[in-house]
């Protein structure tokens, strides 16, 4: 296939692509690293990471060696089969987490969808006819799949698909008097995220989650963390729930899991997971030896000695200089980090910002309108962290 110019290719995604997408106007073609090439040759260095999906970066060796070999052997067969590389990946994750059983799918939406029907199983299952409410967080997100975008605790993105699936409660983040007064007996599960990221990065308070905890047990509901973004080492730690020391019922993962591949994955304990039976939920690609390979070598990759502890040194490093920056610059109002998942939250318009670091070379995002949101690969160095800030000093008012 003939390669096609920057200009070609915007054309072409303008003409045959449903714009679900306000995209700028770079195709990005090639990466190493933390670095990214678009097609006129231009080089970036990418603190979006693929929105939290490429943790180890562009071209890891690991990754690639095992996607290789793995599309050289086999790369899909049918769940009607046992799979051994999906056997490996889930050996993997339950060893390594509070779960029993895993239920693989393809994205984030997707996991939570299944802990969601899984949520009303259970409680089915137990007898309790009536009990099918979900709680959860204002700011949360939670996918754009009908039930995931129901649960997802912001209007905008319920606006124009109403009605939208019943049962859901809103209450705000980290208010816990709030979750109290919005848990009753037809509530199955709380769903929440240990960290909210397209909600701005607003990591749990300390006592939060453990209260949440303690309130599941005493209603007899489940608890649900969604860690599609957060977990996969992004905190510092393997899963941000550590950081609480408090496990939950379910949890969903996808983003880095596979490293770009796309995976989503579902974990639950033993009492819980037992409601799944075959019927009840399946995903065609889910858990397809292709997807579990790649999962296998990021998993391998974040458990060898010394990586997350890098991830933890980098983040300390990352918060110093912000909070240098933070202190020089009165539009910064707000930092907010946990490991390599960074918020900072402007008193102005933060779309400019993306748009000039990204003629300066730099890939950055922006949620809620004035929060600079920075997700680099999990092997960014300092030195990359330190181009960025001063870019950044340069360009705040």
């Amino acid at each position: 296939m003939n390669e096609l110019s920057q200009q070609e290719i915007l054309d072409t995604t303008a003409r045959c692509v449903m714009q679900t997408y306000a995209r700028y106007p770079v195709a990005l073609v090639r990466g190493e690293g933390c670095r990214v090439w678009d097609a006129a040759g231009r080089e970036y260095l990418d603190f979006v990471g693929g929105l939290a999906v490429n943790g180890l970066g562009h071209g890891h060796p690991a990754l690639v060696g095992a996607i290789r070999e793995q599309a050289g052997r086999l790369i899909h067969v049918s769940n009607l089969y046992h799979i051994g590389a999906q056997a490996a990946l889930a050996e993997l994750l339950v060893s390594n987490a509070f779960a029993d059983k895993v239920f693989f799918c393809n994205s984030g939406a997707e996991a939570n969808e299944a802990a969601i029907k899984l949520a009303r199983k259970v409680a089915k299952d137990r007898g309790k006819t009536d009990c099918y409410e979900i709680v959860t967080m204002r700011r949360s997100f939670h996918g754009r799949t009908l039930a995931a975008m129901s649960a997802t605790g912001q209007e905008n993105i319920h606006r124009g698909f109403e009605p939208i699936v019943p049962g859901f409660h809103y209450v705000p983040f980290n208010d816990l008097a709030a979750a109290k007064e919005a848990v009753t007996a037809r509530t199955c599960a709380v769903l929440v995220e240990p960290v909210q990221g397209e909600g701005g990065v607003h990591p749990a308070d300390a006592a939060y989650l453990p209260a949440l905890r303690e309130l599941c047990d005493q209603q007899g509901a489940l608890l649900i963390f969604d860690e599609v973004q957060c977990g996969m080492g992004r905190t510092g730690k393997l899963f941000a729930y550590e950081h609480y020391r408090t496990a939950p019922d379910i949890m969903t993962l996808a983003k880095s899991l596979a490293g770009g591949v796309p995976i989503g994955a579902m974990l639950a304990t033993d009492a819980v997971a037992k409601s799944f039976s075959p019927g009840t939920h399946a995903s065609t690609f889910g858990g397809n030896p292709l997807a579990c390979a790649a999962g296998t070598a990021v998993m391998e990759t974040l458990l060898a000695d010394g990586f997350l502890e890098g991830v933890q040194a980098r983040s300390r490093h990352f918060e110093a200089r912000l909070r240098e920056l933070k202190a020089r610059h009165p539009s910064i109002r707000e930092l907010r980090i946990r490991g390599l998942m960074v918020g900072l939250e402007l008193n102005v318009d933060g779309a400019p910002l993306v748009t000039q670091c990204l003629e300066r070379g730099f890939l950055i995002n922006c949620t809620m309108g004035n929060v600079l949101r920075f997700l680099p690969p999990l092997i960014v160095t300092d030195a990359e962290i330190d181009r960025l800030v001063n870019t950044l000093d340069e360009l705040l008012p």
